[in-house]
């Protein structure tokens, strides 16, 4: 099936709004979900819900629905919980396939360790086939500055895995969309895309930046 909402942000709950999609109408999920973390950047920014698990099992079991058969999620997770993230994986039907490391030039805060990593897995729905050309496990993170989103990724370590793991012309869903880096890449990369964001003032963001930059290419 072909997911109505294409190349659009949705404000809202994204539980509530992946209801809404067809069951299997999406090829490939990227998503960074709160961590759990109570994360707060050194400008005081947090992110909405990561002071609470509640949402994370509903969350993946919709993600599983509206996944196609045979295809991936890659979701990136807070290491000091991801006993809660790999029981939710798991609980939704997911099979854990692949794990891999975001490099960073520079340490995101330092304790017992200088912490200069984030990190994902790779889940797949059924019996997915591996790429023709794999990607390396170890990605560069270049730094974004989160001058749009406390946590902001970058494009262009985005882009390789939409390549990888989506084929053109699918559908790429992000359900935590923050300020849309996510949606560029699939953009970019000659992929739909849907985004949903729960913060007013995200979804603002991203879709300010997904028009501004349409109409630049266009």
């Amino acid at each position: 099936m072909t997911s109505p909402f294409q190349n659009t942000i949705l404000n809202g709950d994204c539980i509530e709004m992946m209801r809404k999609l067809d069951r299997a109408s999406v090829d490939f999920i990227l998503t960074d979900p709160p961590y759990i973390t109570r994360y707060r950047g050194r400008d005081g920014r947090t992110v909405i819900n990561d002071d609470n698990p509640r949402w994370l099992k509903p969350a993946f079991n919709q993600m599983h629905r509206v996944l196609k058969y045979g295809s991936f999620c890659l979701s990136f997770y807070g290491w000091n919980k991801v006993d809660l993230f790999m029981d939710a994986w798991r609980s939704a039907g997911f099979d854990i396939v692949g794990h891999i490391i975001f490099r960073k030039q520079y340490a995101s805060s330092s304790r017992f360790l200088r912490y200069s990593h984030e990190q994902a897995y790779l889940l797949a729905k059924g019996d997915a086939r591996p790429p023709a050309q794999p990607i390396s496990d170890v990605i560069d993170f270049n730094y974004t500055g989160n001058r749009l989103h406390p946590t902001q990724k970058p494009v262009q370590a985005l882009r390789p895995l939409i390549e990888s793991f989506c084929k053109p012309g699918g559908l790429v869903l992000d359900p935590f969309c923050g300020s849309g880096s996510t949606l560029a890449a699939a953009r970019d990369t000659g992929r739909n895309w849907l985004g949903i964001e729960l913060s007013q003032e995200h979804f603002e963001t991203a879709t300010k930046r997904l028009n501004n930059e349409r109409m630049a290419a266009a």
